[in-house]
């Protein structure tokens, strides 16, 4: 698969330098999916911009999403007439936008789309996520139809976990691009 070809979903606000997906982008050349306005996150204007990409790009492509990408993912997934151009996709550490204290911020995610997806995933999920309980990862995967992965106690698999550029992750979208995970 071309680098381009490998869409990094961030979740709100982005995710800064040293996260994983940025430290991907850098070392990879994988394509961020950037949003018109990562602070104040609406899923329609989302869901549009993945349309647009996922469009606008030569072949199939590789989904790479942390948080309310996760979430973005099953929501396009559900009103997107090309999920065909979609080979897989890496689902990692989804937020619970449901979660009474996140709804005021993120009005326009709830409820979350529990559909199945239309194409192969990995969902990794935490333990001591302060986002998603591991409960409701175990829930979204089911409904999803993702192969789960624990990672133990990682917070919300992001910068602050310590992963660096995350080789065990590079791994599972490895097993993705070669569709083992189907």
């Amino acid at each position: 698969m071309k680098p381009d070809n490998v869409l990094i979903l961030p979740g709100w606000q982005s995710s800064g330098p040293d996260h994983w997906q940025s430290r991907w982008e850098a070392l990879y050349g994988y394509r961020r999916v950037d949003q018109h306005d990562w602070m104040r996150p609406r899923r329609g204007d989302w869901i549009a911009r993945l349309e647009d990409v996922i469009l606008g790009t030569d072949g199939p492509v590789v989904l790479v999403a942390h948080s309310l990408g996760c979430i973005l993912t099953a929501a396009w997934a559900e009103v997107s007439r090309s999920t065909a151009r979609v080979q897989s996709a890496l689902l990692v550490a989804p937020g619970d936008a449901e979660r009474e204290e996140l709804r005021g911020v993120l009005p326009s995610w709830s409820p979350i789309v529990r559909q199945r997806l239309p194409f192969p995933s990995i969902l990794v999920g935490s333990r001591n996520d302060p986002y998603c309980s591991f409960e409701r990862v175990q829930g979204l995967a089911e409904s999803w139809g993702s192969r789960l992965v624990d990672l133990g106690e990682r917070g919300h698999i992001n910068a602050e976990s310590g992963l660096g550029a995350w080789p065990e992750g590079r791994g599972l979208l490895a097993e993705l691009e070669g569709g083992a995970c189907a």
